[in-house]
């Protein structure tokens, strides 16, 4: 895929991280996975992210990815999909070539592991990886990969493929002022967990859209914001926000890694054998499956 066209169907509309389903031996489960990626296409994504953050890509190993990769081509018809790279730079762009072998439309490059780095190393970093493939690259910028301004603006001007910059860290000002420097020449997206929760300031922000991990096991729901969201119904917004995404945060807070592990049971419980998630996460408990079993259940009350 030209990383142009990759570039404007990244702010065509939603977008989404699918779960990487795996069985009892925690092997990852194929067949669960085209079944899943199948039913979100009914549901309109404008790009699916494989082996993204919510699909466990920290706990895959490298040449897992290009499996899942090729997977969700299979089932994904012409949506456009994105794997995810991560590691120190020689595995990422490792990973990032078979990507591009396995089919992937596009990379999203994730944070390196473990060390704080200058931006002259994660400039270095972020362009091997797009000097690496064809295809087009978006760049996550949160925890110890934060990327400054002129960073940004280096990559863009030295690397053409660089289509897009995703946000995590929740820091308004600084995304601002990238959004500000950098104008059309990337498509912003919001990442921050349970994207929702934040969408309104990041439109604010010049962000022109976000992932929705939720739409993982409610996409009608993630749609629904999503419209309000960019017809400007702040009233619809403020409505699901209350009704669904505060009290769905309230179980995603129980524990840490659980911005994963509940979308994976929201999964499991919309009948997809997801299974469940690798260490070092943890499952809900079942008392926690059961209210975001109850949440599910009031949703589609109110949506029938």
């Amino acid at each position: 895929m030209d990383p142009q066209y990759l570039k404007s169907a990244l702010g065509a509309g939603l977008l989404s991280f699918p779960v990487t389903p795996f069985d009892a031996d925690l092997r990852f489960a194929a067949e669960p996975y085209r079944r899943h990626i199948s039913w979100l296409n009914d549901y309109d994504a404008s790009v699916l992210f494989a082996a993204g953050g919510t699909g466990e890509l920290f706990s895959l190993t490298p040449g897992e990815v290009p499996q899942i990769v090729g997977a969700a081509k299979e089932a994904a018809g012409t949506t456009p999909i994105v794997g995810g790279t991560a590691w120190g730079t020689a595995t990422a762009v490792e990973t990032a070539r078979q990507i591009e072998a396995a089919g992937g439309d596009g990379v999203l490059v994730l944070p390196h592991y473990l060390i704080e780095a200058p931006q002259e190393g994660l400039f270095a970093h972020a362009k091997a990886i797009c000097d690496a493939v064809g295809i087009g690259v978006i760049i996550y910028n949160r925890d110890n990969a934060i990327y400054r301004p002129e960073t940004i603006a280096r990559l863009a001007e030295a690397c053409p493929n660089l289509v897009g910059f995703k946000d995590g860290s929740g820091d308004i000002g600084l995304v601002r002022q990238i959004t500000c420097e950098l104008g059309d020449r990337l498509t912003y997206v919001g990442g921050m967990p349970t994207a929702e929760l934040f969408a309104q300031a990041y439109l604010s922000a010049g962000f022109t859209t976000y992932s929705s991990a939720t739409f993982n096991f409610v996409p009608e729901l993630a749609q629904r914001f999503y419209k309000a969201l960019r017809s400007g119904d702040s009233a619809q917004c403020e409505k699901l926000l209350t009704n669904f995404y505060y009290p769905f945060m309230q179980i995603r807070d129980r524990k840490t890694g659980y911005a994963v592990s509940a979308i994976k049971a929201g999964v499991r419980l919309r009948g997809i054998k997801a299974g469940a998630v690798r260490p070092p996460l943890t499952d809900l408990t079942a008392e926690e499956e059961r209210m975001l079993e109850r949440l599910m259940a009031l949703d589609m009350a109110k949506a029938a």
